[in-house]
């Protein structure tokens, strides 16, 4: 007991709540916020992927499960095989999200290919093609394909074995299209099972839809931060957001939209401090529905002085819009998160530093939920298209650290909040221990 004792001794305890208070500043959720630097972080994949070797041939191609998301990588010339074992009634969605590695050069028309094909080589009902574009930035982009059950156009109607076909594309090399690197990219797949109707019903897209403008929302801009990655993305909903972006980062947001609503998005690009010059195409801004598949993007130019992207209006989502033959429309067909994917290009450091730079975030969701069509069955994963509403946005306090892109939904305050609840609570643990301790010196070793 003596040795016990005299370890109280000569100011220990305040050593012991310095201890305490060191350890709870190394929290992940604030650590994560002190360290923050505006530096790119590299594309979140989800945790629970499973990795895979696509195959080069048909025969030796990997099952992929409803549900599942997988990692795979993909050569400069390489295409890919993965088989769907599908039935006759389910409609089957597989995204492809192709993220070059770090120092990677890319070109305009370099991109990745998503179709899905049946035993001899026929396409199914879409394929894909998503391309870096005018940036000619490296950074994550998605592509998608589907098997759909339906009359007249669709094809593949019947249960069997089905291929996922994922490849590179690329443009001739020419001075104005410069080679890309022959490095591998990674991949991310994401398989998602939507059921038949109970009851079928139209096979035409709306003809009508409010494709006005709506008035900018204004206000005072609340910190959000965008995630890294699909899985990862920062929860938004209606109201105006602010964050910080560093050149060559991408930023990922999600936000909750319901049957029957519309959605309308800016992203704003803040000024520079110093820097001169041009690009095209700095800031590019996209827009992905629940399956990943790409809707619609938009883009805006830079010269140092604040620039804004807008998506062009958007109809409400309906199921029937699958009918449409224009992918803006067509891809506005679930219910549930839709992916804001904010990209600013690399080279904007080459002329205005290395930032990071302000990005505010106006978001519009327009319209009443409305009931949606009856499933004769669940998607897999489950709830993916269910309602929206109740995906609501955490409560944020301070300000947004510039260029995190690491929080999503809301986690870095939720730790805040644990490490803050865990340091009062060690602290009171420590300095009762302490009391005791010194009771038990002041009494009598007899007692």
């Amino acid at each position: 007991m003596g040795r016990r004792t005299a370890w109280w001794h000569g100011g220990r305890p305040l050593a012991i709540v310095a201890t305490v208070l060191c350890a709870t500043a190394a929290l992940p959720g604030r650590s994560a916020a002190a360290a923050e630097t505006g530096t790119p972080k590299p594309y979140a994949f989800a945790q629970d992927a499973t990795t895979v070797q696509g195959a080069t041939g048909t025969t030796d191609a990997v099952r992929l499960e409803p549900g599942g998301t997988y990692r795979s990588s993909l050569g400069k010339d390489g295409k890919l095989y993965y088989r769907l074992e599908l039935d006759a009634t389910s409609n089957a969605y597989v995204a492809a999200t192709a993220v070059p590695r770090r120092g990677a050069k890319v070109a305009y028309s370099d991109g990745v290919k998503v179709s899905v094909q049946d035993g001899n080589s026929g396409s199914c009902s879409s394929s894909t093609t998503a391309h870096f574009g005018a940036s000619q930035s490296p950074h994550p982009i998605a592509a998608w394909a589907s098997r759909e059950i339906g009359p007249g156009k669709y094809a593949c109607q019947t249960a069997g074995t089905y291929y996922v076909v994922v490849e590179r594309t690329a443009a001739p090399v020419s001075p104005a299209s410069p080679p890309s690197s022959p490095d591998a990219w990674d991949l991310e797949l994401s398989y998602v099972s939507e059921p038949r109707l109970k009851k079928a019903g139209s096979t035409s897209a709306p003809e009508a839809w409010n494709s006005a403008s709506p008035q900018a929302l204004q206000g005072d801009a609340r910190p959000r931060r965008g995630g890294a990655g699909f899985t990862t993305a920062g929860a938004l909903e209606q109201g105006v957001w602010r964050d910080g972006i560093s050149p060559g980062q991408t930023l990922f947001y999600r936000v909750p939209v319901d049957w029957g609503q519309q959605f309308y998005a800016t992203a704003e690009l803040g000024s520079s401090s110093g820097g001169e010059g041009f690009m095209g195409t700095a800031l590019v801004m996209s827009l992905y529905n629940p399956v990943r598949g790409l809707v619609t993007d938009a883009g805006a130019g830079y010269d140092g002085s604040q620039r804004a992207a807008a998506l062009d209006p958007l109809p409400p989502v309906e199921y029937d819009n699958r009918y449409a033959f224009n992918d803006r429309i067509s891809g506005m067909r679930f219910a549930g998160s839709y992916y804001l994917v904010v990209h600013l290009a690399a080279q904007v450091a080459d002329k205005f530093g290395d930032g990071p730079f302000g990005l505010i975030l106006r978001v519009r969701v327009d319209g009443a939920a409305q009931t949606g069509p009856a499933y004769a069955g669940w998607a897999v994963p489950r709830g993916v298209f269910d309602s929206a509403t109740g995906d609501s946005v955490p409560a944020t306090g301070g300000t947004a650290s510039a260029g995190s892109g690491g929080s999503d939904d809301g986690t870095t305050m939720k730790l805040v909040a644990v490490g803050g609840i865990g340091t009062g609570t060690v602290l009171v643990l420590a300095l009762g221990v302490w009391t005791v301790a010194a009771r038990r010196r002041a009494t009598p070793r007899g007692w």
